[in-house]
């Protein structure tokens, strides 16, 4: 059968080059294999020559891949199951990105096009390292492109092809029909919490962090795999650096994301996706801090092969964690099961399994000092540091990965055992956590502040003394901010509040002393201070987490009367929630709330509801308009993005819990006919009104009414049983003979009152009561207290690893000027 209207060009192409970047792929992991194995020969460099051109091929045909998805996309070619599942006509053009890597094969290829571009610069850059980098780097991009492969063989599915046919993969009357296409106007749409501008950002920030670990841990393979265990350690040194600080940025932007456009309350949930991308960076940095003992030492070489390879790997198990399906019980983020689980696990396992017999293989002829380092020295804290970052990866992994040790055991003691109980999400997950990470946090707080002034091998007391002002600056910042800040955490016991106070103590001291250390040791030079910066932004980090997480405060406690059911087992509090009716003032605090508008998107079932805070000390006013989609595309309930007002030193952070639906809400009400003169009371069933005028107008210029028309107004004050008191002006407009009426409303009293028809001085009104009329909202408001702190905190950590990043990259090139 012939099909109407469908361009099969763009899916040929794309299967092309997919094919062609799996090839090129395997040849380019195989030549760069071929050419490490003869290194430093004729044959090797020959080997080495062909490899870049496959690898050349391959990058090209992964830029290709992506390309023709974007055309695909943007041309809405909803024969292509991608096309139609991921975006739709209105969907504005810059969320076209964002519709690309929302599915997994978009996720896939963004990872591989970093790889690729990570690639190029190794090529260009690394010189004899190049070959075994390559290599591994290589075998990891034909591993990705099996992803997006989408060959059966038989019940065995490889793959998930982006360029697959709608009509292949969906079974419906429609695609009997050669003009199937007509009868699909839109496509499904990017889910609505992903069109925002940080659908667009974070993503490849976050996979170049991802893509990012297989340079460090592929110099580590490679420094096994060639035997030369010690001469890839100073090249290894910015990459890993570069890795870590593109990493912590792109969480962090997940943590501002769900800070500004989710409903988690805040910005880190301890969901199992946000904790499966943070256990692969303090695996990496731990491995930075050991590189550096050993740099400077020869200590800790075996814990940085052990660090690289982890960190690399944990980013592969938090890939299948978020693919696999295994999560999407307890976590908002994961993929559901694509059936591509068996290919995930051997992913994982075809890098695992050589790694590790590698470095057992070699651990004996990997280079240690078998002297013990001295106490005072800085590489005897940094590799406590190192380890104790390592119990808390260790740990959050282990919790984290409780679904899935789950299916393992229901996999050999029978269907549905659960051994363990799983954190879902929902649950009070956070002191779960924190309790653990509240020691991690006193331990590294204090370590980032003296390891700086320690130096390597042996440290004197002069040195030590260099503390001594710094720690007093600290304990006396630290004892104001836990007098007179009201940190609270007094819910989960004293015990816990104990380690929180000292938790502030240590970040506070790891602050005080690295800005010392800046200033006065390195005599304010940020050339030389990539260290010092990168700690004090991590302590800046701390201080900012335990001061907004403790003063964190709901202030939308329900003062309105309004009570809404958020049913059995919701997360949202009634008391919690304030219900504003369309134009009555509450208060909520501080301020006077009024809940004025609301505005719709132009072509998007989504409102935006325009919200005035009016502070009471009349000091400040401003509008926040939180927005939602009710019911969108068939997924009942409520998707909500917050609002934020920023100040220096707090944040007012709101969002809609709740929104009458007007499916549920439709009105079966009729009017009831009243008449009435000037001065009489028409009683409702929640108080009366009185007709206080009845204005006739004619000749009315600039309103498109000829000088037969009128417009009659009657003016009526309400007087609710509440005591409130309201105005209304229904209007008749009567246009060349034909009667137009325009009724008034209150919402807070759900009454409707419109001109039926005028006689004289009389006139009949129609009135009614249903509360389909009443328009409201119901709103979560939060204050959070010195949020901007841990915003600083992250842009300061960022710089250190770039500067010390620049720093390392500038030492190694007059390294080999010296050769």
């Amino acid at each position: 059968m012939d099909f109407i209207g469908e361009n099969l060009l763009p899916g040929r192409l794309g299967h092309f080059f997919i094919i062609l970047s799996l090839v090129s792929s395997i040849a380019a992991s195989f030549t760069y294999f071929k050419s490490t194995q003869k290194r430093l020969t004729d044959d090797g460099r020959q080997w080495k020559r062909l490899a870049r051109i496959f690898f050349i091929t391959e990058a090209v045909s992964v830029f290709a891949i992506f390309g023709i998805i974007y055309y695909i996309v943007s041309s809405h070619l909803f024969e292509y199951k991608y096309a139609w599942q991921h975006s739709s006509i209105t969907l504005e053009p810059k969320y076209l990105l964002s519709a690309i890597w929302e599915g997994q094969e978009g996720s896939f290829l963004l990872w591989s096009i970093w790889h690729c571009v990570l690639g190029l610069i190794v090529i260009r850059k690394e010189k004899e390292w190049e070959a075994p980098v390559m290599a591994v780097l290589s075998f990891v991009q034909f591993c990705l492109a099996t992803m997006i492969l989408g060959l059966k063989l038989g019940s065995l599915k490889i793959g998930s092809n982006p360029f697959v046919l709608l009509r292949n993969e969906m079974d419906a009357p429609i695609f009997s029909r050669p003009d199937y296409l007509s009868l699909i106007k839109d496509g499904n749409d990017l889910n609505p919490l992903l069109q925002n501008y940080w659908m667009v950002i974070h993503p490849p920030v976050l996979f170049l962090g991802f893509a990012s670990t297989v340079i460090p841990f592929a110099f580590a393979i490679g420094g096994l795999w060639t035997k030369d265990l010690k001469g890839w350690t100073k090249r290894a040194l910015p990459w890993s650096l570069f890795s870590a600080g593109v990493l912590s940025l792109g969480i962090m932007m997940g943590a501002a994301w769900a800070y500004e456009s989710l409903t988690f309350g805040g910005y880190w949930a301890w969901d199992p996706v946000e904790n499966a991308s943070l256990v692969p960076w303090l695996v990496l940095v731990a491995g930075i801090h050991t590189l550096l003992i050993y740099n400077h030492t020869g200590h800790s070489l075996r814990p940085t092969y052990l660090f690289f390879i982890l960190s690399f790997l944990l980013v592969l198990y938090s890939t299948y964690l978020t693919r696999s399906g295994d999560l999407q019980d307890t976590s908002v983020h994961a993929f559901t099961d694509l059936g591509m689980n068996w290919q995930l696990r051997t992913f994982l396992f075809l890098l695992v399994i050589p790694s590790f017999i590698l470095f057992f293989k070699r651990y004996k002829h990997i280079p240690y000092i078998a002297k013990e380092e001295e106490t005072s020295s800085r590489e005897f804290w940094m590799f406590v540091g190192a380890l104790v970052l390592l119990l808390s990866a260790a740990s959050i992994i282990l919790m984290t990965s409780v679904p899935v040790f789950n299916k393992l055991v229901s996999f050999f003691a029978g269907k549905d055992t659960e051994v363990f109980t799983p954190l879902a999400f929902g649950e009070d997950t956070e002191f779960t956590y924190n309790r653990i990470q509240i020691f991690v946090a006193i331990i590294v707080g204090l370590l980032t502040g003296f390891g700086m002034y320690l130096r390597y091998k042996s440290t004197g007391k002069s040195n030590l003394k260099r503390l001594l002002w710094p720690s007093v600056v600290a304990l006396v910042v630290a004892s104001l901010i836990l007098v007179f800040g009201d940190v609270n955490y007094r819910e989960h016991g004293i015990g816990y509040l104990g380690a929180i106070f000292l938790a502030i103590v240590a970040s506070v001291f790891g602050v005080i002393a690295n800005a010392s250390y800046i200033w006065i040791g390195m005599k304010g030079s940020m050339k030389r201070s990539g260290g010092a910066l990168a700690h004090l932004g991590f302590g800046f980090m701390l201080v900012g987490i335990l001061i907004s997480s403790s003063k964190k405060e709901v202030i939308s406690h329900n003062t309105s009367g309004v009570f809404i059911n958020f049913g059995e087992g919701a997360k949202e509090k009634p008391g919690e929630n304030l219900t504003l009716i369309k134009g009555i003032r509450n208060d909520m605090g501080n301020y006077w709330v009024t809940y004025e508008r609301d505005s719709a998107h132009p072509e998007k079932p989504l409102w935006f509801y325009h919200v005035r805070f009016e502070s009471k000390n009349g000091k400040d006013n401003f509008v926040l308009t939180p927005n939602a989609f009710v019911n969108y595309k068939g997924n009942e309930g409520l998707m909500a993005n917050p609002d934020a007002r920023h100040y220096w030193d707090h944040d007012i952070f709101t969002y809609i819990t709740s929104l009458p639906d007007p499916e549920k809400n439709k009105d079966t009400a009729s009017f009831v006919a009243r008449t009435a003169s000037i001065g009489d009371t028409i009683f409702y069933s929640n108080g009366f009104a009185v007709l206080a005028d009845l204005a006739n107008h004619k000749n009315i210029p600039g309103v498109g009414l000829g000088s037969q028309d009128s417009v009659t107004v009657a003016s009526l004050k309400v007087y609710a049983k509440t005591g409130s008191t309201y105005d209304l002006e229904p209007v008749l407009i009567n246009k060349g003979g034909q009667l137009f009426a325009e009724p008034d409303t209150v919402n807070a009293e759900s009454l409707v009152v419109r001109i039926q028809k005028v006689s004289g001085k009389k006139v009949e009104l129609g009135l009614k009561e249903s509360n389909s009329v009443m328009q409201y909202i119901t709103l979560k408001a939060y204050k959070f207290p010195f949020i901007n702190i841990l915003w600083i905190g992250t842009i300061l950590m960022v710089l250190g690893f770039i500067i010390s990043m620049m720093r390392r990259i500038e030492t190694n090139r007059l390294s080999l000027k010296k050769i």
